[in-house]
């Protein structure tokens, strides 16, 4: 009997930030190599913005040279800083999301995080019955981030956590157990991979700020607003500057993300840069997947509330300080220590840490072939759309 042709299983993949490319890129790959997908990609959210790109990260761009086909760009963020323009942009991401994926009809789409973005992307879907596959879903934070990630895996089907601790907290939440898969976080597996022939990074080729010699040691600074505290953000911010500065260590300092916050953080920064003539700080956007890892690698500490200090810091043995309450009850390494937004706190912090040099690597985010199982668990796991809630993440 001759062959039937298998439908196609059709996959959107939501990308709203270039992070998100950089930590999915394994995923996507393996998903174009399969005969059993038709793989569509969506780019929303700042990886549009040319204000939080640099001249590496247009993602559509880059796809097209990966050879990605079905790519769809999503216009909807709003200039202003303000908490009522964030819900007024998750609003009109719902409107845009709901559109694209009437003309898609994707069979599953798939989103990562705790970005405002991506919750519209999700409630787009789920009142419009397409399953939904959540990564990175059980995590803690201690923030309003933490709300809307709980928020998507009560929306979503399919749930690709990324530690045992974490697939616990999803199965609390009523998630039946068969749904919910660990195969370790996809950023660990890239950080392994691009990292094992390191690269020279010509960090002088992007940027503003000091000349910066990197041979003698360096720091790197990832500071994000967090939700809540924007009041405070001037003064802790002009703290931190003056803990690194008082330091005089060549600085890769990363511009913050697009949250409540971050135009007051990108204030004080340009304001720094201006007035103070002899600091050793490159102010930097994002880098491609490759060079951001082989500088995080050789960095002699991460300070900052970035979750790469968490997760592929700690897989380098990276020191890191963490500042602040922006990652505070996430599964964390020994390489990292706790510091609030004071300068004489966080240089006594730093200092600790350079004393302390190299940390052994920590493996609790790490699994054998993340990206492989994650796509084919994406293309062959039967869908679902109607949810029950499932007492103790047992089996119905």
């Amino acid at each position: 009997m001759p062959a039937t042709n298998k439908k196609k299983r059709r996959i959107c993949f939501i990308i709203t930030s270039f992070i998100h490319y950089s930590r999915s890129l394994l995923i996507l790959d393996e998903l174009k190599k399969r005969s059993d997908v038709d793989l569509h990609i969506v780019i929303g959210g700042t990886a549009l913005l040319a204000k939080y790109s640099s001249r590496y990260a247009y993602v559509k761009n880059i796809l097209e040279q990966e050879g990605f086909k079905n790519l769809y760009e999503v216009y909807f963020n709003l200039e202003g800083d303000s908490a009522a323009v964030k819900a007024q942009t998750a609003g009109l991401g719902l409107i845009e999301f709901a559109h694209l994926f009437n003309n898609i009809k994707p069979d599953v789409v798939v989103v990562r995080g705790d970005r405002f973005e991506v919750l519209s992307a999700a409630t787009a879907a789920s009142y419009m019955h397409i399953p939904i596959a959540h990564i990175e879903g059980g995590d803690v934070t201690g923030t309003l981030d933490e709300t809307v990630r709980h928020s998507i895996t009560k929306l979503a089907q399919l749930h690709f956590v990324t530690n045992e601790d974490a697939r616990r907290r999803v199965l609390q939440m009523g998630e039946p157990s068969r749904y919910v898969f660990n195969f370790g976080s996809p950023e660990i597996e890239i950080a392994e991979k691009v990292t094992r022939r390191p690269l020279p990074v010509a960090v002088m080729g992007t940027g503003s700020g000091a000349s910066v010699d990197l041979r003698e040691g360096y720091l790197m600074v990832m500071y994000h607003p967090v939700i809540g505290e924007e009041k405070e953000l001037s003064e802790k911010t002009q703290n931190l500057l003056a803990a690194v500065y008082a330091l005089a260590i060549p600085t890769l300092w990363f511009w913050p993300n697009f949250d409540i916050g971050a135009e007051e953080i990108s204030r004080e920064l340009r304001i720094f840069n201006d007035t103070v003539a002899d600091h050793q700080i490159r102010f930097l956007r994002y880098l491609p997947p490759q060079e951001f890892l082989t500088l995080l690698k050789g960095a002699s500490c991460l300070i900052g509330n970035s979750s790469a200090g968490i997760k592929e810091s700690a897989y380098f043995g990276t020191p890191v300080v963490n500042v602040g309450t922006r990652q505070t009850g996430r599964l964390r390494g020994e390489n990292v220590c706790d510091a609030q937004e004071d300068t004489k706190k966080l240089r006594t912090a730093i200092k600790k840490q350079l004393g302390v040099g190299r940390y052994s690597p920590s493996h609790f985010y790490r699994a054998e072939s993340t990206g492989k199982n994650i796509a084919k668990t994406l293309a062959t796991t039967p869908l679902y759309v109607q949810k029950k809630f499932h007492e103790n993440g047992a089996k119905k």
